[in-house]
């Protein structure tokens, strides 16, 4: 090596930064990985130098003019080559751009899915623009870009970062649909909450260190046969939903007129029942009077409705028979006995004193016992020979007309 070619070359090494014709670069590397101690690095105000060895990172330079030594750089030590003596370190030098980058343009199908509202198997295309920022430039070199390091644009860069875009359109899409329950047809018309959207679901771009900062303008749309497969299925979807509203409209009608009509029952059953209350209270005097007065209308109106009588006398004939059912149903009320009433021995009327057992029915003279079970007998009632009330058992006078109960002795022949 001549001295021509070893003062350029040590000064380029002395020198390392970014050339001005990589100035556009995502990413730049620099060539050479062996590096002299005090060199001079220089990092642009819209970029960062990231230090490699061994593909791990090791270090981040901020933008500025630095000298390559350990007292400034302390993470230089893992570099350092102990058989130069300490004035050369190995490392990869990435210069990696994080200023926003605008109008990045994509666009293509995104692939085929299915319609979560109509079922329907297409194939959406998506076009548009957005703008991003490497936001981890040590993830962005050390999981993508240090594959493809060298490149001389940044297309094949930018179409890895694409291809993970429309990737995440296609699942933010249908979670979307999903969420709205609603189709891709109907998501046409959700322009910006589909972009929120693509901008808040990019993990896959975020795992690389790259960030969504806005969407540009962008369309969705179909091909000719997706649009009219699509169509077709909405049409079909429409009037399914229309049947089914309709029978719920008339499910719904039905239902609010038998609530209708079972309110205007139980309103004539509460106006009927106050009306025979206040006759009751007012009227009849008792329910036994009301019975005996509903049976007595009953039975002339079943005669009329049967032709019974006419005139005048169908009309006593009517009231003579309703009379008597009131009369026996009032008495029902008043004389029929209690379901647990114990029975009670009768007297036989006209039996000359005999009474008859109330648990064998056996008659039989008066007693204290029956002579056929031995169950106790009733005592045998007295009555007032005078006005023929009942008698106390001890009484000498009835308590109705005075008379004597003792009844005297026949007077003597005289």
């Amino acid at each position: 090596m001549g001295i021509y070619d070893f003062v350029v070359n040590g000064a380029r090494a002395m020198v390392i930064a970014r050339p001005d014709a990589m100035k556009h670069l995502l990413v730049y590397k620099h060539p050479d990985q062996n590096i002299p101690m005090y060199a001079q690095l220089t990092v642009d105000q819209d970029e960062v130098a990231v230090f490699f060895k061994d593909g791990t990172q090791s270090g981040i330079v901020p933008p500025g003019r630095h000298t390559l030594q350990t007292q400034n750089l302390p993470f230089l030590t893992n570099f350092i080559n102990t058989f130069t003596g300490g004035n050369l370190f190995i490392a990869e030098v990435f210069f990696v751009k994080t200023i926003m980058l605008p109008n990045v343009t994509f666009g293509g199908p995104i692939g085929m899915m299915r319609d979560p509202q109509l079922k329907c198997l297409v194939n959406p295309r998506i076009f548009g623009s957005m703008s991003i920022v490497i936001s981890d430039p040590v993830a962005f070199v050390g999981r993508y870009h240090g594959q493809a390091a060298g490149g001389a644009d940044n297309e094949y860069t930018l179409k890895w970062i694409k291809d993970l875009f429309m990737g995440g359109v296609k699942q933010s899409l249908g979670d979307f649909c999903i969420k709205q329950k609603i189709s891709l047809i109907d998501a046409l018309a959700y322009t910006k909450e589909l972009g929120q959207s693509f901008i808040a679901q990019a993990p896959e771009m975020v795992t690389i260190g790259i960030r969504i900062l806005q969407m540009g303008q962008f369309s969705i749309n179909f091909s000719e046969d997706d649009d009219k497969k699509l169509n077709d299925a909405n049409e079909r979807f429409v009037s399914v939903v229309a049947d089914e509203e309709r029978d719920v409209q008339i499910a719904q009608i039905r239902v609010s007129k038998a609530a209708a009509e079972a309110q205007a029952k139980q309103f004539e059953l509460d106006q009927k029942f106050g009306q025979d209350a206040r006759y009751v209270q007012q009227l009849a005097g008792n329910y036994q009077n009301f019975a005996a007065g509903q049976a007595m209308m009953g039975a002339g109106q079943g005669m009329a409705e049967h032709g019974v009588g006419g005139g005048v006398a169908g009309m006593g004939a009517q009231m003579a028979i309703g009379v008597g059912m009131g009369n026996q149903m009032a008495g029902a009320f008043q004389q029929a006995p209690t379901p647990f009433a114990q029975a009670q021995p009768q007297f036989a009327p006209g039996g000359g004193g005999t009474v008859v057992c109330g648990k064998c029915q056996t008659r039989q003279p008066g007693g204290k016992f029956c002579a056929e079970c031995g169950s106790p007998l009733a005592p045998q009632k007295k009555f007032c020979a005078g006005c023929a009330a009942e008698l106390q058992a001890t009484a000498k006078f009835c308590a109705s007309c005075g008379q004597p109960t003792a009844v005297p002795p026949p007077a003597p022949a005289g």
